[in-house]
């Protein structure tokens, strides 16, 4: 008996050693946090957060008003103002302490009472004449370049017709439309190089027939006849103080290619493309110096291409047309000879 004891106690110990382990080998506990952060406030408009209103007419188109909206709302959020759209201003807007930006498109809904009614206000006024940028009104003025789109209409009529049959109607004795004409050469020149045709012709093209100014406006028609039918001229510019609605849209009934800074309603058949000031890209541009409280600027509108017939100019020539224009724009090519 006195020999099993031990024999028991040696087996007991080998168990319990076979079992068990050192406290080294013991995994440590899983840490389980005891706070998840939460995702990032957004930032939510106030009845404190200024506030930028776009005043329009209630009879615009709704494509320009949609666009209009958007690139204003748009300018707002990116600098934490609230947006709101008016037909026209009361003087409880006038009066709320957050309005800090109001822009204005015409008809002239009285901005001149504006802007003495509320000095704290930045008013960009967008193309509405008779008003003089100052204190704290910002003026959007129209466009008064005449050799850019000159140039462009040159540029695009050559790239669209056959041995470059284009044509360019203006009043005589006015410098400005003079100088057009010349832009509008050098536009087709600019995409034709030197212009070899196949076909011998005993018309220079472009070609050109300037109105006397004390001409009747009814018989524009003609003078376009003659460069159409007499001078085979398949794409016609027309100086702006010349295209009246009623002659553009008689000239498109006659199968020629139109360019213009303005297309009448209804779009005369032919109608390529308007060449016009950006009304949209000026608001961007002004945008950063009204918001900083900044104003009483003359802000220049930059030149874009609208009202395009993707039938008669399409996505890759149009792309050719928008470089031609960015480049003009920026000052690489030059709308007259040096």
């Amino acid at each position: 008996m006195r020999v099993k004891y031990p024999f028991f106690a040696i087996l007991i110990l080998a168990i319990l050693s076979g079992c068990g382990g050192t406290p080294s080998e013991i995994p440590a506990p899983t840490v389980v946090p005891t706070h998840t952060p939460l995702p990032t406030a957004t930032v939510i408009p106030t009845p404190s957060t200024p506030l930028a209103i776009l005043v329009l007419p209630s009879d615009l188109d709704k494509e320009s008003s949609d666009l209009y909206q958007k690139t204003v709302y748009d300018l707002a959020q990116q600098s934490g103002f609230r947006f709101q759209v008016r037909n026209a201003l009361t003087p409880e807007d006038l009066a709320d302490p957050t309005l800090k930006i109001a822009i204005v498109l015409p008809p002239d809904p009285g901005v001149a009472s504006y802007i003495s009614a509320a000095p704290g206000v930045q008013f960009l006024a967008v193309n509405i004449p008779n008003l003089t940028a100052g204190g704290n009104l910002s003026v959007l003025a129209p466009d008064t370049q005449v050799d850019v789109p000159a140039f462009m209409a040159g540029y695009t009529a050559a790239m669209l017709t056959e041995e470059y049959h284009i044509g360019m109607l203006y009043p005589q004795g006015d410098a400005d439309a003079a100088r057009a004409a010349a832009a509008f050469n050098n536009g087709m020149r600019y995409y034709c190089g030197l212009c070899n045709r196949i076909y011998f012709t005993t018309i220079d093209y472009p070609t050109f027939l300037d109105i006397p100014a004390n001409e009747d406006p009814s018989k524009y028609g003609g003078y376009a006849n003659l460069l159409i039918n007499d001078r085979d001229v398949d794409a016609l510019y027309i100086y702006p103080s010349l295209a009246s609605d009623d002659l553009l849209t008689y000239i498109g009934t006659q199968g020629v290619l139109l360019f213009g800074t303005s297309m009448p309603e209804p779009r005369p058949g032919g109608w390529v493309m308007t060449i016009s000031p950006d009304s949209v890209k000026a608001i961007q541009v002004a945008w950063p110096g009204l918001s900083a409280g900044q104003g009483g600027i003359n802000v220049q509108s930059p030149l874009g291409i609208a009202d395009v017939d993707p039938g008669l100019l399409p996505a890759g020539k149009l792309a050719l047309v928008q470089e031609t224009l960015d480049n003009l724009i920026a000052g690489r090519i030059l709308t007259q000879n040096p």
